[in-house]
């Protein structure tokens, strides 16, 4: 038995949406009294707060230029912290 996909407007998601933030509202009573499952809920939910579940991160382009200067600065630090390390190691150890 092939279930039929339902599809919901916008306006009815910005509702359900609306109905999360009321005082004493759970997801998962809301989803049930709309008939819809809580995890579309809250899927709804994180796209009107303008997150996905990849994070931030992921949805975010990076240009290029924006790219290689965050990686120029890794290895910047990383020289930094190892050098640090260097200098932690030869001052702790015991005088002879």
């Amino acid at each position: 038995m092939k279930r039929e996909r339902r599809n919901f407007t916008e306006e009815f998601k910005r509702e359900a949406v609306k109905l999360v933030g009321q005082p004493g509202a759970t997801r998962a009573g809301i989803a049930r009294d709309l008939g819809i499952g809580p995890n579309l809920l809250g899927r709804w939910c994180r796209d009107a707060a303008g997150t996905s579940r990849s994070g931030a991160a992921g949805s975010e382009k990076v240009s290029l230029d924006e790219y290689e200067r965050m990686r120029r600065e890794l290895a910047k630090v990383k020289t930094e912290r190892d050098i640090l390390k260097k200098a932690l190691g030869y001052f702790a150890a015991e005088p002879k």
